[in-house]
């Protein structure tokens, strides 16, 4: 079959389409016939390599899919050959503490499919079954792909970690990206008023038509900061979601209200920053960072998007031949949603 491969740490450019074996199915494994695979930022953190991570070479890309189930391993009751599914590439252990209260994603050797096994970036992946949920009927190949790492991020940020409650004030950084969207898509399914920040005024007007209700171009307005208390009423947001990091967390404290809270995901705008701690003392600020999501999560997050016929946002579908075209294109950052690859 063919696979998106890497043999070596780089951009791109190291990115390589070959003929690998097909997988089989271990015991509790199914094997799916992949139909969409959805990019993430983490695809790019895998092929530039990162402090402690530790890749066996040849390793295939990927974490997001949709696709049917092909193969059947021992043991596995609850799935079928012919089964459309969306995968949850998340892999707890399932034994530690924390998987036992129900927190997978706090699980001490938490890892996913596309980095600690290999990935979804093929015609074929062999994945656990337990990983597999019935593909809400209403999404096509590619948005199904697209749904599960950034909206199960977004959800567990928002309705988990932050609490959010119907007509609150949402703060979203960088509109656009997978995460910043599906944030979008949850906080207005949940009732809150949502302002968003983009250097680009195409995706704030595209982000205006998904529901936003406010918008500031961080390139034109010099005091972000300032421009969010002033669509507030000087009051602040109740929540800020930050999938940036370093660029924006001194935008975080000043924009957020007494009391409110900020949660992070990700620090694709830089992983070390300094934090105004009279800021988070004073305005006594609750500080919350948050990863993927736990299979009650991921439960509630399917309940929710097939109750409401959500439809994750598609920038657009490449081959998978065109893989390394696709990463760079991510990596520009260009893109309003997912990228997609159907095999």
């Amino acid at each position: 079959m063919q696979a998106v491969t890497i043999r070596a740490h780089g951009g791109p450019e190291v990115v390589r389409v070959e003929e690998t074996d097909a997988p089989s199915a271990g015991p509790g494994e199914v094997v799916l016939d992949v139909r969409a695979a959805a990019l993430n930022h983490l695809d790019l953190w895998v092929c530039k390599g990162r402090p402690g991570m530790d890749l066996a070479f040849p390793h295939v890309l990927g974490s997001d899919a949709a696709g049917i189930v092909a193969v059947v391993g021992d043991g596995v009751e609850d799935v079928a050959e012919g089964d459309e599914i969306v995968l949850n590439p998340g892999l707890p252990c399932g034994r530690c503490e924390a998987c036992r209260r129900g927190e997978h994603s706090q699980c001490r050797t938490f890892t996913l499919v596309g980095l600690g096994r290999w990935g979804t970036f093929a015609e074929r992946v062999a994945v656990p079954a337990d990983r597999v949920r019935p593909k809400p009927p209403h999404l096509d190949w590619p948005a199904a792909a697209a749904l599960t790492l950034a909206h199960l991020t977004a959800w567990r940020m928002l309705m988990t970690r932050a609490r959010l409650g119907a007509g609150e004030t949402v703060l979203i950084h960088g509109i656009g990206g997978g995460v910043a969207l599906a944030a979008l898509q949850v906080a207005k399914l949940a009732g809150a008023w949502v302002l968003v920040t983009s250097s680009s005024d195409d995706k704030l007007r595209r982000a205006e038509a998904l529901g936003a209700d406010a918008t500031v171009n961080y390139r034109t307005e010099p005091d972000v900061a300032k421009a969010v208390l002033g669509a507030t009423g000087g009051r602040g947001v109740d929540v800020v979601v930050d999938t940036v990091g370093a660029a924006t967390w001194p935008i975080d404290f000043q924009a957020v209200r007494t009391g409110g809270r900020i949660v992070n995901c990700g620090v694709t705008g830089g992983a070390e920053a300094a934090t105004p701690l009279h800021a988070l003392y004073w305005k006594q600020v609750t500080v919350l960072g948050s990863t993927m999501g736990s299979d009650e999560d991921y439960r509630r997050l399917l309940s929710a998007v097939s109750a409401n016929q959500m439809t994750p946002v598609v920038h657009g579908t490449h081959a998978l031949a065109d893989a390394a075209d696709a990463l760079a294109c991510m990596d520009a950052g260009g893109q309003f949603g997912k990228i997609v690859l159907t095999p």
